[in-house]
């Protein structure tokens, strides 16, 4: 019975491999993120993470770029594995990357009303996103 078992979930197993496989070939690969350079003692990380911190991964522009928050140390010791464009002087800043290269940035953060519509700005430039689609 056992040996059945096995076999049975080997089976669903190698099924669900197909089909999943099968589902996604031919979508284009996505290895974007929505990096948050902060520090410590920041006011606006702090009200960005207040307001946002918790809701934007559920959000499709949370599904299309996952937020990572490094340090701005790390962005000037080069720890960050980011290739980025110019220097990160301000905290906030939140950069768009893909393949560990920087592809947009927003520097501060501007409220809740105004960063939602930058960001799906440069998505939509950027990752093809469509703001009222998802």
């Amino acid at each position: 019975m056992m040996a059945l078992f096995r076999k049975l979930a080997a089976a669903a197993a190698l099924a669900l491999t197909t089909l999943t496989a099968g589902l996604t070939a031919g979508l284009p690969a996505r290895a974007a993120e929505l990096v948050m350079v902060e520090e410590s003692g920041c006011v606006w990380c702090a009200r960005w993470e207040a307001e946002l911190g918790a809701i934007y991964p559920k959000t499709p522009e949370g599904q299309l770029a996952p937020l990572r928050k490094v340090e701005i140390v790390e962005t000037r010791d080069d720890t960050s594995g980011i290739a980025f464009a110019r220097p990160v002087l301000f905290t906030p800043t939140f950069v768009l990357v893909e393949d560990g290269r920087e592809l947009a940035r927003i520097e501060g953060y501007p409220g809740e009303d105004f960063f939602w519509g930058l960001l799906g700005g440069i998505l939509a430039d950027h990752l093809g996103f469509d703001p009222v689609q998802g």
